[in-house]
């Protein structure tokens, strides 16, 4: 009886875990259209980009695109955190916008990291939302004032946090994101890139073995 309920139980932890490596690396399907053009000449990272790690002597790009309501990118979040750490030195990681439709507050999410990244604080509300997802994520009212309070945790100027916050140009610069991803043929999140080449990796050590890879070409 024993032997039988402890083969019962590896065969749970196993499907487990190969649950969680599939709800880890699985992007959200596009449920309609993100509501933009496609760039004509799409870029991976323009200068205007934000870079999570800034290298001296940068030797391979990683490029997410990203929408801060998805549940696949709160559950990767992890991963490239613990990734961009142990390559700090040699691996530029950008983060690109992609909110997708079906998710009430993922474009306001990508507006609210903006609004503060205008005040040199885009990577602790980048990281503020992904840690908080649980706690507004997939709701279906606004929550503005949720992540004001995110803003004002983080010490910023909210009279210039909610002027960015409605600013057309604040959404001009979330399309630009969308557009480059929608021209690169990005349809859900997460959208890795490799120094241009898309990749899907279906677990965190195929990802690493495939930045390993890159690092090792001459």
């Amino acid at each position: 009886m024993k032997k039988h309920l402890y083969i019962a139980m590896v065969m749970v932890a196993a499907f487990a875990a190969a649950l969680g490596s599939f709800l880890l690396f699985s992007p959200d399907e596009p449920r309609g259209s993100v509501d933009a053009e496609p760039a004509v000449e799409a870029l991976h990272v323009r200068e205007s980009s934000h870079r999570l790690t800034r290298p001296e002597r940068s030797e391979l790009t990683v490029v997410e695109f990203l929408d801060f309501e998805c549940e696949a990118c709160g559950a990767v979040y992890p991963v490239v955190e613990e990734l961009r750490e142990k390559y700090q030195d040699r691996v530029t990681f950008v983060a690109r916008y992609f909110p997708m439709p079906g998710h009430r507050n993922g474009e306001l999410a990508a507006r609210t990291v903006e609004a503060a990244a205008q005040q040199g604080k885009f990577e602790q509300m980048y990281s503020k939302l992904f840690t908080t997802q649980a706690q507004w994520g997939e709701a279906k009212e606004s929550k503005e004032t949720v992540f004001r309070d995110y803003a004002e945790q983080l010490g910023l100027d909210m009279g210039q946090f909610d002027a960015a916050l409605k600013d057309p140009a604040t959404t001009a610069r979330v399309r630009v994101d969308q557009r480059d991803g929608l021209g690169l043929g990005v349809q859900g999140t997460p959208a890795f890139f490799l120094d241009g080449e898309r990749v899907s990796p279906a677990s965190k050590e195929e990802f690493e073995a495939l930045i390993k890879d890159r690092l090792s070409r001459p």
